[in-house]
């Protein structure tokens, strides 16, 4: 198993866990697919709350390839699941969340019951999950480590519309304003709402900030997060 950083933010009397997975830059701030990272400090919002945080990190392509960084993810959310106890954290209330690519991960360890099998978890365990600004087809690096046109929209087993099932999760997806955001990508989590919900699946909720575009909705996605997770 790859052994990947992790980074705690605990603090006393704690209530809610989020496991937030790094986008390809920061946490949960501007991505550029799988492919850079630069280390940043847990978000000053969830500071000082009966909040823990887990930041982790995952292999980068093109040294990695698909499905890797898939799996990194999943184990670390594994990771956290099973241990939490040991940093006084509840395990039925473990939280993910990740911004664009870190987005598109929180989807596919969500919905893909696969990824936390293998680490003996179960997804449906998770108290519920954040992806902002996150692909739902499959995600654009993945097409181009396959060669597949990147302007080209492509739903196959990497896509977490092709893993949309009944029974998950809450789902909270945030996205920037349409006319600002990346390509469809509003559309992209419009999509996946419709389904999601359309397969019998009640805690399924999309908000558009009007105003931010794919950067700058950081921001207030960590004000919305916290909202929904406070105690």
């Amino acid at each position: 198993m790859y052994l990947f950083p992790i980074r705690m933010l605990t603090g006393k009397n704690v209530v809610n866990w989020i496991c937030i997975i790094r986008s390809s830059r920061k946490v949960l701030p501007r991505s550029s697919g799988f492919t850079g990272v630069d280390w940043k400090e847990i978000p000053p919002v969830f500071q000082g709350r009966k909040i823990a945080v887990a930041g982790v990190n995952y292999r980068l392509s093109p040294r990695a390839t698909h499905p890797a960084y898939i799996d990194d993810a999943a184990a670390a959310v594994a990771w956290v699941m099973k241990h939490i106890g040991e940093y006084g954290g509840d395990p039925t209330r473990v939280y993910v969340a990740g911004h664009s690519a870190g987005g598109y991960l929180t989807l596919m360890v969500g919905l893909d019951k696969a990824y936390l099998a293998r680490y003996g978890e179960d997804a449906d365990r998770l108290a519920g999950l954040f992806p902002v600004s996150g692909q739902t087809n499959t995600h654009f690096t993945i097409r181009k480590e396959r060669n597949i046109p990147f302007d080209i929209p492509v739903v196959d087993c990497y896509a977490p519309l092709n893993r949309a099932r009944k029974g998950i999760p809450p789902l909270v997806m945030i996205t920037g304003d349409r006319q600002l955001e990346m390509t469809a990508r509003y559309e992209e989590n419009l999509h996946l709402e419709v389904i999601l919900k359309a397969l019998g699946n009640a805690k399924v909720t999309l908000y558009e900030l009007q105003g931010f575009d794919h950067g700058s909705v950081y921001t207030p996605a960590c004000h919305l997060i916290l909202n929904q997770i406070k105690p």
